[in-house]
């Protein structure tokens, strides 16, 4: 019996075996292994390990996608990190490659994965609170959220959470420079049976943002709007 002949369950049993560059290339061969690869219900999870690979064309967004993590481990984590206003030429040039990746793809997940359960953001140093923040008020069913070295998160982001996120349980924001004790004991006051957990976050030296007051301005209307 040729492959193409099995039923579509037993497709999508073999493809769940393959990682994505290969259910990609198995999925080129034929019109049937297309229309498998492109089944939501195969793709329940995916994990990334660089925004690069967010721009791939080797996994599927749908409504069956529960869980979703971005895990970056890189020496570049450290420019993303780094002030945008203290960065040189040449490190702006690293971060320019895929500064936007990470919060453009949130915004995709946003529009087509209403049932995401649980986000994992480790090293994302350029996705926002606007992007975290529009994911929460998409993905009611968000029950974990894990933030982990994202420089640019800060307690705008517990705000929508206690405004927006009704269905989350756990939140931890670790290595977050710019989550403060003070937003934290918000939080806490605010939703008390959240599972909270901050990881040297509020003992680290935050930014000094130039004009933070005015995107703090805009963001408070987001969230009311």
């Amino acid at each position: 019996m040729h492959i193409t002949q099995l039923n579509w369950e037993c497709l999508l049993h073999l493809f769940s075996f393959l990682d994505k560059d290969s259910r990609r290339s198995l999925g080129q061969t034929c019109r049937r292994m297309l229309g498998v690869f492109r089944d939501p219900s195969l793709w329940p999870q995916l994990h990334f390990h660089s925004p690069l690979e967010l721009t791939k064309s080797n996994f599927v967004l749908g409504p069956a996608l529960r869980v979703l993590s971005i895990c970056w481990h890189s020496s570049q984590v450290k420019v993303c990190n780094v002030e945008a206003w203290m960065k040189s030429p040449l490190q702006r040039d690293i971060c320019r490659v895929h500064e936007h990746a990470v919060n453009q793809f949130l915004l995709r997940v946003c529009n087509r994965c209403p049932n995401l359960a649980s986000l994992t953001l480790s090293g994302c140093g350029h996705v926002t609170d606007h992007y975290v923040t529009l994911l929460l008020q998409s993905c009611s069913c968000l029950k974990t959220l894990w933030l982990e070295n994202c420089v640019q998160i800060t307690d705008q982001t517990l705000e929508a959470v206690a405004l927006c996120a009704d269905a989350l349980q756990t939140l931890h924001v670790d290595f977050c420079r710019n989550i403060t004790q003070a937003g934290l004991q918000r939080l806490r006051k605010k939703r008390p049976s959240l599972t909270l957990k901050a990881e040297r976050s509020a003992t680290m030296i935050p930014d000094k943002r130039p004009g933070s007051w005015a995107s703090e301005r805009a963001f408070k209307k987001l969230l009311w709007h």
